[in-house]
């Protein structure tokens, strides 16, 4: 069940009180994040990628196909994660709540666009009754 936002901001409020008061502390509680799994797993993925490389120019040398293949699939997979793995990073401005995690943003993130969608209807429905009276 989402928090109203009453509910997100004393959340907020009560984090940037732990964090004024005992920064380590809450360093310590907000653990390894989305973000640091995200970044962690982009730099796995271009790790994966030069070895790629090295296994398309090893096939290269060796004039065996098999193994350029296998480096060429393997840097393709790998671009694919740091791609992916990039895009679901959270940006550097924005920090996840202590309590938060990845699926209650997701689960939240949808109420917000409803919202969104709701005054751009209102707005078009009052422009419609103003036209037409």
């Amino acid at each position: 069940m989402p928090l109203s936002e009453h509910e997100q901001r004393m959340l907020e409020q009560m984090e940037r009180a732990l964090y004024a008061e005992d920064p380590k502390f809450a360093t310590a509680l907000e653990g390894s994040g989305l973000r640091t799994y995200t970044r962690r797993r982009v730099y796995q993925a271009v790790a994966g990628f030069l070895v790629g490389i090295a296994l398309l120019m090893a096939g290269m040398v060796a004039q065996i196909i098999l193994i350029s293949v296998v480096g060429f699939l393997v840097m393709l997979g790998c671009a694919v994660l740091a791609v992916t793995g990039w895009r679901k990073a959270p940006k550097p401005g924005e920090q996840q709540t202590l309590g938060e995690t990845a699926g209650t943003a997701a689960r939240r993130q949808p109420r917000q666009r409803k919202s969104m969608m709701n005054r751009i209807e209102q707005r078009w429905q009052r422009r419609r009754d103003e036209q037409g009276h």
